[in-house]
C-alpha cells in the first residue's frame, strides 16, 4: 500500500489522551496514537518510557486511568486480552510466539480450531487444519519441516516469529502488535521476520512494532513514535532521522526529559 493511500484511510486504532497510573506512579500521560491500515508504526524509547504499559492497554491486559480508544472507528473499552483478540487485535511476544510442546498445526489453530458437527458433539477437522498449516509453512519456505505433527521446538526462533505473524495474517487480524520480534535472532532470521512484517503491511494490517534495535525499526516503519517518560516526545516520518540519529536522541532524552520535543521545534 502506497504512503498516500495509507494517509487517506481511517485509523485502524486511535488512542486519545491515554493516561495510566499504578497507584501514585504515572506510567503514561496523555498519549495520543493512531495507526492506519497498511502502516507499520515503530514504537521506540528507553526502558521505563511506557512502551510495555501502552502495549498492555491496547491488548486489554490493563485499562487506562483516563483517555479513550477507538478500533475501526468504534469506541473500544477492552476488558481482557481475549476480547481484544476477538475484535482482531493480536500481539506476538518475543518469547511466546508458539508453544514448544504442541505440534505446529495445533499451534497454528490454537484457540481457533476448526470443527464440524451440530450442538455440543463436534469433531476437530484435523486433516483440514494440517493442510492449511502445511501450506503456510510452504509459503514461508520452511521446507525442512516434513510434518505439521512436529513440535514447535523444531523451529528456530525466527521461524517461530514468522509463523506466528503469518498465523495472525491468516485469521484476519486487523491490528498486529509485535513486541521485540527480532530479539536474539540471527541476521538471516531477522531479515525473514522483517519480510513477513512487510507482508502484513501489504495485506492491509495496521502494525505497531516495538523494538530496542533501532536498526531493525527504521527500515520497516512508516512512522516512528518516540516515547519519553510516559509521554509522546515526537513522531518521525520514515527517513526523517537516520538510525544513528534516532538512537542518539533516545539516549539523550533519557538524560534530558523534553529534549526531543525541543529539538523537533
Amino acid at each position: 500500500m502506497e504512503s498516500g493511500d495509507v494517509a487517506s484511510t481511517p485509523p485502524v486504532a486511535e488512542l486519545v489522551g491515554i493516561t495510566k497510573y499504578y497507584g501514585p506512579t504515572r506510567a503514561l500521560n496523555n498519549v495520543n496514537l493512531e495507526v492506519r491500515a497498511g502502516e507499520v508504526l515503530g514504537l521506540v524509547g528507553d526502558n521505563g518510557s511506557g512502551k510495555s504499559t501502552l502495549l498492555k492497554i491496547i491488548t486489554g491486559f490493563h485499562r487506562p486511568s483516563a483517555g479513550s480508544m477507538r478500533f475501526l472507528g468504534l469506541p473500544m473499552k477492552l476488558r481482557s486480552p481475549a476480547e481484544a483478540r476477538r475484535l482482531g487485535i493480536e500481539c506476538v511476544y518475543q518469547d511466546l510466539a508458539l508453544i514448544d510442546e504442541l505440534s505446529l498445526w495445533r499451534n497454528f489453530f490454537l484457540g481457533r480450531e476448526l470443527s464440524s458437527g451440530v450442538g455440543p458433539i463436534r469433531r476437530l477437522r484435523r486433516r483440514t487444519m494440517k493442510h492449511i498449516c502445511a501450506e503456510e509453512l510452504d509459503k514461508l519456505g520452511l521446507v525442512h519441516v516434513r510434518s505439521t505433527e512436529h513440535a514447535a521446538l523444531s523451529l528456530s526462533g525466527g521461524e517461530k516469529q514468522s509463523l506466528a505473524i503469518t498465523r495472525a495474517i491468516h485469521f484476519g487480524v486487523r491490528l498486529l502488535l509485535l513486541d521485540e520480534p527480532t530479539a536474539a535472532l540471527s541476521v538471516r532470521e531477522t531479515r525473514n521476520v522483517l519480510k513477513v512484517i512487510d507482508e502484513a503491511r501489504q495485506r492491509g494490517l495496521g502494525v505497531i512494532y516495538i523494538d530496542h534495535n533501532i536498526d531493525h525499526v527504521t527500515p520497516v516503519a512508516d512512522r516512528v513514535l518516540l516515547l519519553e517518560h510516559g509521554e509522546v516526545a515526537e513522531t518521525f516520518q520514515r527517513g526523517q532521522l537516520s538510525a544513528d540519529e534516532l538512537r542518539d536522541l533516545i539516549a539523550r532524552t533519557t538524560r534530558q526529559p523534553g529534549l526531543a520535543a525541543r529539538e523537533a521545534r
